[in-house]
């Protein structure tokens, strides 16, 4: 069954690259549904892992491909055809600081014990890197921005259901959506959520009642999964969104009207909705254990050791393995029953300690300068989309990207390879905006087909 598994990859590989290249070369419907399949398979991960540790708990488990790559291949096909129409942008910005961060990860291997694990996440660090240049290189016009929000509702769709199936046909207390975990899908929903809460706010050619719908749904698939930091930064992050919109003062009367309209009833929804929920939102609230608070507490404290002890990390995702005897790193952490030789720590929960405990200080100083290099630069491109209908996505970016970066001192999710593809969406998409700001592409005078 593995062997079989395998052989359909390679021929989806060898076969469905060219072939799907092809047939976007001759229909641009086709083209679509690739750019529509290469940020659907960031949220439902269809792939194979190679060398596969599912028992292991580190950050990345395998030697992972996927429909995601697949799709991505034929994209970057595209762009490579187009390089004398459409000059490609060999090292985009940003680039730079995300080389820094992938050398230091590199150099932290010296200090791994088990060399395999940290490759798993070299391969993922530099499958990031080729899908945020592919994107960069892809999008250029304002049309492809409305090709990203169609297939953003549809993806919001697509997890709305599959949280309804998990909540009201399986029973799930918490729901994860097509996620490895109810954290996951905070963190991915927050970043298209905003997206379309933006989008409503901002765009007065757009069907408000569908808009509206998406966002409702988003808000949705954040309640069940009864996160507590996710449900306390979702509404921070609507509550961003909508007085940044506001306070851009929008010269189109249509768009006054709807902020009108959606400060009356988004609270009036918001109520019934919690009304409803109330019950198993208390649940979650009052059952939260006390243990759960002590672990991370232990777990920060061994994260600090391990940064401490090396300059270099103890080695890119060598946590999981270093956390248990015979280091020394968690000696103060008791097991649970010392008589199970299979019993494991678990990691770090925040993603800022465990890049400074496998790869050093210095590294997550580099990571950081990463986050708030983009972060500054979507700022600066919401001041210079004064006018256009554009500027929806800074102020989505603004409020999602604080709302992940506070998240992740609390969670390591940016590690997941959901998270880490949209978060190198995110990152394309600044330096896309930038460009095409710098071109003159984004005027707010372009005619939109309603969406």
């Amino acid at each position: 069954m593995t062997e079989f598994k395998y052989l359909i990859f390679f021929m989806t590989l060898i076969i469905g690259v060219p072939l799907g290249y092809l047939c976007c070369l001759h229909s641009k419907n086709c083209e679509k549904l690739v750019f529509f399949l290469v940020i659907f398979f960031t949220c439902d991960m269809v792939d194979i892992n190679f060398v596969s540790m599912e028992t292991y708990r580190g950050t990345t488990r395998g030697f992972e491909f996927g429909m995601v790559d697949i799709s991505l291949y034929i994209l970057l096909s595209l762009v490579l055809k187009r390089r004398h129409q459409l000059p490609i942008d060999w090292f985009p910005m940003g680039s730079s600081l995300y080389l820094l961060y992938f050398l230091f990860s590199l150099a932290s291997i010296i200090n791994a014990d088990i060399g395999l694990y940290s490759a798993f996440e070299i391969l993922k660090m530099c499958r990031m890197y080729v899908y945020f240049w592919t994107i960069v290189n892809y999008l250029r016009n304002e049309q492809q921005l409305q090709w990203l929000m169609t297939t953003i509702g549809a993806i919001i769709i697509y997890i709305f259901f599959s949280v309804m199936k998990q909540k009201y046909l399986l029973g799930m207390f918490q729901c994860k959506g097509p996620f490895p975990h109810q954290n996951s899908l905070v963190m991915y929903v927050s970043i298209f959520g905003a997206m379309a809460h933006a989008y409503l706010l901002n765009v007065a050619s757009s069907r408000s009642w569908f808009w509206f719908t998406i966002f409702g749904m988003a808000s949705i698939c954040i309640l069940a999964t009864l996160s507590r930091a996710g449900l306390a930064l979702f509404i921070l992050n609507s509550l961003m969104v909508f007085c940044i919109s506001v306070c851009s003062k929008q010269s189109n009367a249509k768009v006054r009207k709807r902020h009108l309209i959606l400060l009356i009833i988004l609270p009036l929804a918001g109520t019934l909705v919690l009304i409803k929920a109330s019950d198993t939102i208390m649940e979650r609230f009052l059952s939260a254990p006390e243990e759960s608070k002590i672990v991370r507490i232990r777990l920060a404290k061994a994260a600090l050791y391990m940064a401490n002890d090396k300059v270099l990390g103890v080695g890119l995702n060598n946590f999981a393995h270093k956390i248990n005897p015979p280091y020394s790193y968690s000696s103060h952490i008791p097991m649970v029953d010392d008589n199970d030789p299979d019993e494991k720590h678990g990691l770090v929960e925040t993603v800022y300690l465990m890049i400074a405990a496998e790869t050093g200080w210095l590294n997550l100083i580099v990571f950081i300068s990463l986050l708030l290099f983009f972060y500054i630069k979507n700022i600066k491109n919401y001041f210079r989309l004064k006018g256009s209908q554009s500027r929806y996505i800074s102020i989505a970016l603004i409020a999602s990207l604080t709302c992940i970066y506070l998240q992740s001192t609390l969670e390591w999710v940016l590690k997941q390879t959901n998270n880490f593809y949209q978060l190198m969406l995110v990152f394309a998409l600044i330096a896309t905006m930038d460009r095409m700001i710098q071109t003159g592409e984004l005027n707010g005078q372009a005619k939109r087909k309603r969406c």
